[in-house]
């Protein structure tokens, strides 16, 4: 039916009742009538449908203002819904009683394909409220509930049956029964996660409000007592045995879960590089209670120093991680390498290995940066620097063709053994992790690429072009602060992006500079429709090395033993994965985010508990944002706080043509990029808050 209305409302550019839709299909039964009206409601709400207040139906996709996506609520109270092309913002005044996570049409009051469009919230159209983190709270005589999201503006009253064992600073997740009035819900604690109090509670706690999946089944459990500890002679059948090469890994010190083990030899002027990859899917298989977990998690989470993985570690840790001085299945990707940086052959194929070394980066980073042999690394000096020669060479044809390096740190939370955050480290990409990236993107590519000349339906990792609007917003800005640009940007390439970013690259300003570019770019996803990696500056790319960790890899070492090993490319299988891989694309971005917000949360949350043992004391920071409420600074340590207005010296204005705070009497401005000297006022684990001042002298300017 919902194939006929479509049909019917395809070519109606005014809305129709459901008898002017009955015109067309002739229902006369009360049943059949009572199914229209089931179904266009239904189609309503999954926003195919804009249903007017006079109850008239019309196609979404015909309305020029209207869209529908989900809602998300910031901090601030605002929101922005969903959509394609460019995501909608909404202000707090115009949410009409949304809430975060809803389902909703919007419609948009900006100027048609305005780069920032912003409109107003005109129907709720689906609220799958159906799970909350937050803490156990005494209310009045009893026990209450708080939402930790404080976007969630609602009121729960829990069961009292549920409440059984909780205690007032349980962290707990709760079960929304239903809605009994205006933002009030019935609700039952389904699970205890712990006291706010007791270590890794606060980590485990913001996983939950992100549905990433801690525990896995009983289903599972059970088919982990069929998993074997060793790898047996039977599945040896049908690969190539690699065990006599020279292979091993490279990974951080504390890695137990290893995807992936690397091999090179020089071939006259050509190399040949291995990069063999743990071959998850012989053990995680269709249609089993593994496979539908690996699903349902989409990617393990590194969540400060805890891992919540995809698979249990029976598999992760276990029996497909590439261990040294044990033998692992491995799908194998070997390529001949010119002196150019291109694949001039290659092949993929089921092979086995056995590890020689499980090297660490740190010692890697020795030999390559500094010629120093740790103990027990003779032996693979000599390959280590034929593999350094190579990925110096494969990167500088990454970069010749556009390849963007933004540069941007990363922070590391170190911990003590109670999960309290002592300190804050900066990642470091050295010279071992840059050869491991080089040989990956190098596999990724090649098994892209081979799939992609096939034409059969495949999971790419796609990264879309920058919209226009936004990357001239950011070299306006550029202009204001006093910097002149000579790249040519007409055309948007990764090349002239990269260009754009090099002027800076020697600039003060270049960190913020760096994420305010890559800001105005879009994300990388997953997608079945191949439209290339723009930041790469890639025509076909994947992700297949890493499949321990994320779904999408897994899916693709399924999707070559299927076309390439078992040569099953009959029109059923074409269409099964048509279908099926666009649904594994989809859940695998939303998961990706789920992990990349729920670190992100993570991080913000140690550090400001790492910062609750600092205040009162003096650091030297940059502007990192002005807004109408103050200035955002960042620390060296990537600590970023707030300046609140209140607390500059006079009356300030918000420019934000120029990114700054500008005096009354316009003598002072406080401008994105610029130093200062701030004090720690204030900082809230629990809210994720850092709070600064600007220090003064005795004149009262600030340093």
């Amino acid at each position: 039916m919902k194939d006929k209305i479509i049909e019917i409302l395809k070519e109606e550019t005014k809305g129709q009742s459901i008898n002017d839709i009955n015109k067309n299909l002739h229902l006369k039964s009360m049943e059949d009538i009572n199914m229209l009206e089931y179904t266009l409601n239904e189609m309503t709400t999954e926003g195919i449908l804009h249903k007017s207040k006079n109850h008239e139906y019309m196609l979404l996709e015909n309305t020029k203002s209207l869209k529908v996506g989900k809602l998300r609520i910031n901090k601030s109270g605002n929101g922005f819904v969903e959509c394609k092309p460019e995501d909608i913002f909404v202000h707090s005044n115009d949410l009409n009683g949304a809430i975060n996570g809803d389902f909703v049409e919007v419609e948009i009051k900006t100027r048609l394909n305005d780069p920032e469009p912003e409109g107003y919230i005109r129907n709720i159209l689906k609220r799958d409220l159906k799970k909350v983190v937050g803490e156990i709270v005494k209310d009045k005589k009893t026990l209450g509930f708080k939402p930790d999201d404080e976007k969630l503006n609602i009121a729960v009253k829990l069961t009292k049956e549920s409440l059984k064992g909780c205690v007032e600073g349980h962290k707990v997740i709760i079960d929304i029964l239903k809605e009994i009035g205006n933002r009030t819900f019935l609700a039952k604690v389904e699970k205890i996660i712990g006291h706010k109090n007791d270590p890794g509670v606060d980590i485990l706690t913001i996983a939950a409000k992100h549905s990433i999946e801690t525990e896995f089944s009983e289903a599972v459990k059970a088919e982990l007592k069929n998993i074997p500890d060793e790898v047996s002679e039977a599945d040896l059948i049908g690969r190539t045995d690699l065990t006599n090469e020279m292979i091993f890994t490279i990974d951080g010190d504390d890695t137990k879960d290893i995807d992936d083990a690397i091999s090179v030899e020089r071939t006259g002027k050509n190399y040949k590089l291995g990069v063999h990859i743990a071959d998850v899917s012989n053990y995680v298989k269709v249609g089993t209670n593994l496979y539908e977990s690996a699903f349902s998690r989409g990617t393990s989470s590194y969540l400060a120093d805890t891992v919540i993985p995809m698979l249990p570690h029976q598999l992760s840790n276990g029996i497909c991680s590439l261990n040294p001085e044990v033998v692992r299945l491995t799908i194998s990707c070997v390529m001949t390498i010119d002196g150019n940086g291109k694949v001039i052959d290659y092949d993929i194929f089921p092979s086995y290995i056995k590890s020689r070394k499980q090297m660490t980066y740190k010692n890697v980073n020795k030999i390559l940066d500094e010629n120093i042999i740790p103990e027990g690394y003779e032996p693979f000096a000599d390959t280590l620097k034929t593999m350094h020669e190579l990925a110096g060479i494969l990167r500088k044809e990454k970069i010749s063709r556009g390849y963007i390096d933004f540069g941007i740190d990363e922070a590391k939370i170190i911990q003590d053994k109670n999960g309290k955050a002592i300190d804050i480290v900066k990642r470091v990409q050295g010279t071992g992790e840059k050869l491991i990236e080089d040989f990956m993107i190098a596999a990724n590519e090649t098994v892209a690429t081979h799939i992609s000349n096939m034409d059969l339906p495949f999971i790419y990792r796609v990264h879309d072009l920058p919209n226009a609007e936004k990357i001239e917003d950011f070299t306006n800005l550029i202009k204001q602060m006093g910097y002149q640009i000579h790249t040519n940007l007409n055309k948007i390439t990764p090349v002239t992006m990269q260009k754009l970013l090099n002027e800076f690259r020697d600039k003060d300003e270049f960190v913020i500079l760096s994420d305010m570019l890559l800001r105005s770019m879009k994300k990388a996803i997953y997608s079945t429709n191949n439209i290339g990696h723009f930041g790469l500056a890639s025509k076909n790319y994947t992700h297949f090395t890493s499949p321990i960790r994320r779904f999408p890899d897994l899916t693709v070492h399924r999707l070559l033993r299927t076309y390439l090993f078992e040569n099953r490319i009959d029109m059923e299988t074409i269409n099964f994965n048509a279908k099926y891989l666009i649904d594994v694309a989809e859940h695998s971005s939303e998961t990706e985010v789920n992990a990349i917000e729920a670190e992100r949360d993570v991080l913000d949350m140690k550090m400001a508990e790492y910062m609750m043992d600092h205040i009162g004391e003096e650091y030297t920071g940059i502007i990192s944002g002005a807004t109408n409420f103050g200035l955002f600074v960042e620390l060296d340590n990537l600590v970023e706080g707030l300046v609140h207005i209140s607390t500059l010296n006079g009356y300030f204005t918000y420019v934000p043509e120029m990114l700054s705070l500008i005096s009354f009497d316009k003598k002072t401005k406080y401008r994105v990029g610029d130093k200062v000297k701030v004090v720690v006022t204030n900082a809230n684990k629990e809210g994720a808050i850092v709070d600064f001042e600007l220090v003064r002298d005795t004149n009262g300017n600030s340093k």
